[in-house]
């Protein structure tokens, strides 16, 4: 275990946050021989990267492979750099340490993230398992937030710690220290709040939150992909963002602009299967025209206060037409399209989007937003990347 965790350390720091050619190798090699061929201690034969090639060829958001070489020529900079013994030194004097899928700290939601599941995370924060999916929320939104969107974002994460709900942020300015703050006055004894960096959780970023992260590490945890010392660059931004949506079942934007981060993580959301919900503002204001954006050409659901989204966040629904009156069955009120997909739902195995594209005869885009509704009633669930029928379903 230790030489796994020694490998995913440095693996860490040589590759980008969702490198997939990177994954892919850690994937078929495991982590160990991964950082042996990636540092060019051993050479590998044709197989391996035919392994590689097939694997990315079942992801469609892999649009091209180079071939290994080409990776191998870009992870060489950063080999000199690699110090996982350094890292590891650095977490433990932090009070943190980092954890691998293989160890019982892992969030298994994110197991649903398949191949762009993250080689570890560096994790400062308490020493308590993270929720399942179903008992955490993320909550986004614009830095420049306005005092609407403040006050809503107060009220819903407040809310929603007090149901004991976690609520996952990513420790910007505005609508995520709003959330992560209210969390931490609203949780009782469950992990109030979880913080996802762009950077390394040695340095609090930004600086002008420092006291509000440290308190989320001292009664929840702030998590990262990248190991100490990295900077939080755009591109980790926009890939951190996966984690969030990922973490929770249901992604709540309060406040955003026409084009904003936050919209990238409902845009993550969507593509694992999780819930969206968008907060509705004032039509004057840009803070919300993302929002609407949302309501108007996504699969978002307007939300409006803590029930609704705990309403969302439920795995068999709260309110379905059966449990009002104990007359309608789980599949009344689908659509066709819908009915179609749940036919094409496995009972055992778990089958992944591209599969039921085929299947169902439906587009990636149908199959995505149906999967989420079908979660919803509890018809459906995801497994390791993957989709099936739940047992209430047949």
């Amino acid at each position: 275990m230790q030489n796994e965790r020694l490998a995913r350390a440095a693996l860490s720091r040589l590759m980008e946050p969702q490198d997939a050619a990177g994954l892919a190798l850690v994937h078929v090699a495991g982590a160990e021989d991964a950082l042996r061929i990636a540092t060019g201690q051993v050479s590998y034969g044709p197989g391996l990267e035919q392994d590689i090639t097939g694997l990315l060829a079942e992801h469609s958001s892999v649009n091209s492979w180079a071939g290994l070489g080409a990776a191998l020529k870009r992870w060489a900079p950063r080999i000199p750099d690699l110090a996982p013994e350094r890292d590891l030194a650095t977490m433990q004097r932090l009070g943190g340490r980092m954890i691998i899928p293989a160890d019982s700290l892992w969030p298994r939601q994110l197991y649903d993230l398949g191949l762009h599941q993250p080689i570890c995370l560096w994790w400062r924060g308490v020493e308590l398992e993270l929720p399942p999916a179903a008992k955490a929320v993320a909550l986004v939104g614009s830095r420049d937030s306005t005092s609407y969107g403040a006050s809503v974002t107060g009220d819903l994460a407040y809310s929603l710690a007090q149901r004991g709900f976690t609520v996952v942020s990513g420790g910007a300015y505005g609508i995520d220290a709003h959330a992560h703050r209210a969390a931490l006055a609203g949780g009782s004894d469950a992990m109030p709040t979880i913080a996802v960096m762009a950077g390394g959780v040695d340095r609090f970023y930004p600086s002008g939150n420092e006291d509000l992260l440290r308190a989320v590490a001292n009664q929840g945890a702030v998590l990262a992909e990248v190991p100490p010392g990295s900077a939080p660059t755009r591109y980790r931004f926009l890939q951190r963002n996966r984690l969030i949506a990922a973490l929770a079942s249901v992604t709540v934007v309060v406040e955003a602009r026409w084009r904003s981060g936050a919209l990238n993580t409902a845009h993550h959301a969507e593509t694992l299967g999780r819930a969206v919900g968008a907060v509705p503002g004032s039509v004057h204001s840009a803070n919300s025209a993302g929002c609407h954006r949302l309501m108007r050409e996504g699969g978002a659901v307007c939300v409006t206060d803590a029930g609704e989204i705990a309403e969302l966040a439920s795995p068999s629904g709260q309110s379905l037409p059966d449990e009002k009156s104990g007359q309608s069955a789980d599949h009344d009120g689908l659509t066709l399209e819908d009915l179609i997909l749940l036919d094409a739902l496995p009972l055992r195995a778990a089958s992944s989007v591209e599969k039921l594209c085929s299947v169902a005869g439906l587009g990636a885009e149908s199959v995505r937003a149906g999967l989420g509704r079908l979660a919803l009633l509890g018809l459906a669930a995801s497994e390791k990347g993957g989709w099936k029928r739940t047992k209430q379903s047949t």
